[in-house]
C-alpha cells in the first residue's frame, strides 16, 4: 500500500512520517473543526460551498481562518495531485493549535491545519439497487450539530450503535423529532413529495442539503424542510440518506419494520440519476 501525500502546516509529508505535538487542542479537547471533500475525475465537487461550511465553524468556534479560499484552494489541488487518484476524499482539518492545556482559548496560537485523502468508496451497486437499512435512537449530542466538530464522540457512538445491528446507519430523533443519522442527512418522501428537517442547531447542514435543494428544484419535485415525527418517518413512502461518501442512497427498513415497497422508490431514482450525471458535466 502507498503511503498517501498529506499537508500539514506548510508541508507536504508522507501520512506515515506526519507528526503533530501531543499538546494540540485537536487531541487534546477534540477543539478543531473538519470538511469533507468529493474528487471527481481529479476535479473538487462543490469546493466554494465545502470551504464556506468550514469558515463558518470556524467563525462560530472562534478559530481565525488560516487561508483564504484561493489558498484552500490551492493547497487541496496540491494534495489531489501529489497522490494522482482521480477519485478522491479530501479531509480538512483545523484545530485551534497547541498550547499548554487549560480549557480556555489560549493567546497567541497558530492552528494546525491538516489535509490529507483517500481513494474514493462509494456506497456498492447492490446497496444502491436495493436499498439499505437502519436503526433508530435518541439523539443524545450536544446542541450545536451546525459546527463540523472534530469532537465526534455522539456521531462515534451511533455509527457504533449501527454497526452492532449489522446495518448502514443510526437515524436520530430529538424529542420525538427526526435530526440526522450518525454522518448522513436524512429525507422523507411522501405521495412524491421530499422532507428535510430544518436548517438549525439540531442537524450539520450537508452540502448534499443544498444540493437536493437544486435538484429537486431542477427535477420539480416539491422540497420543504419542517419538523418530521418519528412516526411519519416510519409511515414514508421512501426514506432517504445523503453525505459526501454515500451521495444518495434509499432506505426499505427501519428497526425492522419495510418502508414504503420495500425497495428504492421512483424519486429516489430520479435524484440520483440526476447527481450521477451532474458529477460528470463539464
Amino acid at each position: 500500500m502507498n503511503d498517501e501525500i498529506v499537508y500539514l502546516n506548510g508541508e507536504l509529508t508522507p501520512l506515515s512520517e506526519a507528526r503533530i505535538p501531543v499538546l494540540d487542542r485537536g487531541f487534546i479537547f477534540g477543539d478543531g473543526v473538519y470538511e469533507v471533500v468529493p474528487i471527481y475525475g481529479a476535479k473538487p465537487f462543490r469546493l466554494q460551498q465545502h470551504l464556506a461550511r468550514l469558515a463558518r465553524s470556524l467563525a462560530t468556534i472562534g478559530i481565525p481562518n488560516p487561508h483564504a479560499e484561493p489558498e484552500w484552494m490551492a493547497l487541496i489541488d496540491r494534495v489531489v495531485r501529489a497522490n494522482g487518484l482521480s477519485d478522491q476524499m479530501v479531509y480538512i482539518q483545523v484545530t485551534r493549535g497547541v498550547a499548554r492545556r487549560t480549557h480556555a482559548f489560549p493567546k497567541e496560537v497558530t492552528p494546525t491545519v491538516l489535509i490529507m485523502t483517500n481513494p474514493m468508496s462509494l456506497p456498492s451497486a447492490d446497496m444502491r439497487e436495493k436499498g439499505v437499512a437502519c436503526v433508530t435512537a435518541e439523539d443524545k449530542r450536544w446542541l450545536h450539530c451546525q459546527v463540523k466538530s472534530t469532537s465526534l464522540l455522539g456521531n462515534v457512538l451511533a455509527a457504533q450503535n449501527a454497526a452492532e445491528h449489522g446495518v448502514t446507519e443510526t437515524i436520530q430523533f430529538r424529542d420525538g423529532a427526526l435530526t440526522e443519522a450518525s454522518a448522513s442527512n436524512v429525507w422523507v418522501v411522501r405521495k412524491g413529495r421530499v422532507s428535510a428537517p430544518p436548517k438549525d442547531n439540531l442537524i450539520l447542514e450537508g452540502i448534499r442539503y443544498g444540493w437536493m435543494e437544486e435538484l429537486c428544484a431542477a427535477l420539480d419535485i416539491s422540497l420543504e424542510a419542517r419538523r418530521i415525527s418519528q412516526d411519519e418517518v416510519m409511515a414514508a413512502d421512501e426514506v432517504l440518506l445523503t453525505s459526501a461518501s454515500k451521495e444518495i442512497l434509499a432506505v426499505v427498513t427501519i428497526d425492522g419494520k419495510t418502508i414504503g415497497s420495500g425497495e428504492p422508490g421512483p424519486v429516489f431514482k430520479k435524484l440520483y440519476a440526476a447527481y450521477q450525471a451532474a458529477k460528470v458535466a463539464p
